[in-house]
C-alpha cells in the first residue's frame, strides 16, 4: 500500500502546483481584462487577440482547476444522501463514484477530444477573427485537463482504499490522508 500512497502523494503534489499556477492565472486574467478595457477605451485600440487570451485563460482555469478543486474536496456534490451516511459509507460512496463514473467519463472524454486537438494542430488552425490567436494550444487543454482530473481520481481511489483498510484516515477538510 505504501507505493500506492506514494503515487497518490505525487499526483496530489502535481495538482497542488497546478492549482497554485491557476491561482496566479486568475490574477493574470484580471490584469489582461482591465488593461484591455483601458487600452480600448483610452486609445480606441481593439484586438480580438486580447479578448481570446482572456477566454483561453478562463479555459485553462476551468480545465486544470477541476483536478485541484477535486483534490481539495471543494467540488460540487449532491450531499442529500452523502451527509446521512457514516464516515465509512461516505468513503464507499466516494470510491464507487470515482472509480465507476468520474475516471471512466474523464478518460472517455479525453479520448474523444484528442482528435479535436490533433486536427487543429495538424492544419495549424487559427482564429477566424482578425488578430485572433492560434487554436491548437487551447484545444490541447481539454484532453490534458481531463487526464489530470482522472489522475486525481486515481489518487482519491488510492486514499479511500487505504482508509478502508485502516492505513490512513481522511482529513475531511483537505482530503489529505493522515497517518
Amino acid at each position: 500500500m505504501r507505493p500506492l500512497l506514494a503515487l497518490s502523494n505525487a499526483i496530489d503534489a502535481l495538482n497542488e502546483k497546478i492549482g497554485y499556477l491557476c491561482n496566479w492565472l486568475v490574477l493574470a486574467a484580471c490584469v489582461v481584462s482591465a488593461a484591455y478595457a483601458m487600452i480600448r477605451y483610452a486609445f480606441g485600440y481593439s484586438s480580438n487577440g486580447w479578448l481570446e487570451l482572456q477566454w483561453y485563460m478562463f479555459a485553462v482555469l476551468v480545465m486544470f482547476g477541476a483536478s485541484y478543486t477535486f483534490k481539495r474536496n471543494e467540488h460540487v456534490r449532491v450531499e442529500i444522501f452523502y451527509l446521512m451516511l457514516r464516515e465509512r459509507g461516505q468513503i464507499w460512496l466516494d470510491l464507487i463514484g470515482t472509480l465507476f463514473f468520474l475516471i471512466p467519463a474523464c478518460l472517455l472524454l479525453s479520448y474523444l477530444s484528442w482528435p479535436f486537438f490533433y486536427q487543429a494542430y495538424a492544419v495549424g488552425e487559427v482564429s477566424g477573427n482578425a488578430g485572433g490567436l492560434i487554436r491548437w494550444p487551447i484545444k490541447l487543454v481539454v484532453p490534458v485537463g481531463l487526464v489530470m482530473l482522472a489522475l486525481q481520481g486515481v489518487s482519491e481511489v488510492i486514499k479511500r482504499i487505504a482508509a478502508l483498510q485502516g492505513y490512513v484516515t481522511i482529513d475531511a477538510k483537505y482530503e489529505r490522508p493522515t497517518q
